[in-house]
């Protein structure tokens, strides 16, 4: 059992927000004001703890099962987990039942309330780690454009109802950043998803590439791989890039948060590159210099 795991079996709610360090983005920034940064990592607690349920990542106990009202024994359900937290969220906007039994959820409310957020981006989340547990492959690019809008979008969107700069125009280009975001993830974690029985590279490209699910297995990639890695970055590369331009819709202290999300995926993007597109021994790491050019050329409006 790990350090974070200890905590989180004694506390929740603490397990929980510390993995914010170890997330490949930062959460909410020393450099945001306390009040965004508050909300942020209420926010952050909320999709942190969503994922764990999805993915069977919940510490040992089942002290998060109790606190949904799921007997302990039951805490390997996925489904039914993610049904109470649904319930439990459901609080967090006036429900019936009282208010919110999880810590984090409760922990969300204030945050609620002084946004004046909707549940839509957090039901979102909820819907995609239910997804995960019932859908395990993606046919077509637009099936898995489709699952970014339920895993990835609510994210970005939140984070401009938080700082109260959300319009229409900054909601699109933020879909693009957070599409884009998901599929490099997608792209740098296509063996631990293997492990885990998911692929998210569409089918129909596959075959395009005379990819075999057997070829995701092996240690490194073989050139048609390669080829289909360098084929999905370059459109995560293009969303982008499409992106790109709410970083200069903003000011101060956001735009810096913004430049760093983008910076972040073009620095993995140039980072799965320089592994000649080979990600089967593991996620291509960028290093802090690549990432502060990126964040530069971001800021500068030059890419």
């Amino acid at each position: 059992m790990t350090a974070t795991d200890t905590a989180h079996a004694v506390d929740p709610e603490r397990g929980t927000l510390a993995k914010a360090a170890d997330e490949n983005f930062p959460v909410a920034p020393f450099f945001l004001p306390r009040a965004w940064r508050t909300d942020l990592m209420a926010v952050y607690g909320f999709a942190r703890l969503v994922d764990d349920i999805g993915d069977g990542d919940l510490a040992p106990g089942g002290a998060d099962a109790r606190l949904l009202g799921v007997p302990g024994d039951r805490a390997d359900d996925r489904l039914l987990m993610l049904d109470a937290f649904e319930a439990d969220l459901r609080r967090v906007f006036g429900g019936t039942d009282g208010p919110p039994r999880h810590p984090l959820l409760r922990r969300l409310v204030p945050t609620v309330r002084r946004r004046a957020l909707t549940p839509e981006p957090f039901l979102g989340l909820i819907a995609a780690n239910r997804q995960d547990q019932l859908v395990a492959r993606y046919e077509t690019y637009d099936d898995l454009l489709a699952y970014c809008e339920l895993s990835a979008n609510p994210v970005g969107r939140l984070v401009l109802a938080v700082t109260g700069t959300s319009t229409p125009e900054r909601i699109r280009r933020s879909d693009e950043i957070c599409t884009a975001l998901q599929i490099v993830e997608h792209l740098q974690d296509v063996a631990e998803d293997l492990a885990r029985d998911r692929i998210y590279l569409p089918a129909e490209d596959m075959r395009r590439f005379h990819v075999q699910e057997t070829d995701l297995a092996a240690p490194t990639a073989n050139a048609s791989v390669r080829a289909l890695i360098a084929y999905e970055a370059a459109r995560a590369r293009d969303l982008l890039n499409e992106g790109a331009p709410l970083v200069g819709s903003v000011h101060g202290r956001l735009r810096l948060l913004l430049a760093g999300f983008v910076a972040g995926g073009r620095a993995a993007l140039g980072a799965i590159a320089a592994a000649d597109h080979d990600v089967l021994p593991g996620p291509p790491k960028s290093g802090k210099v690549h990432l502060l050019r990126e964040a530069g050329v971001v800021l500068r409006g030059e890419g």
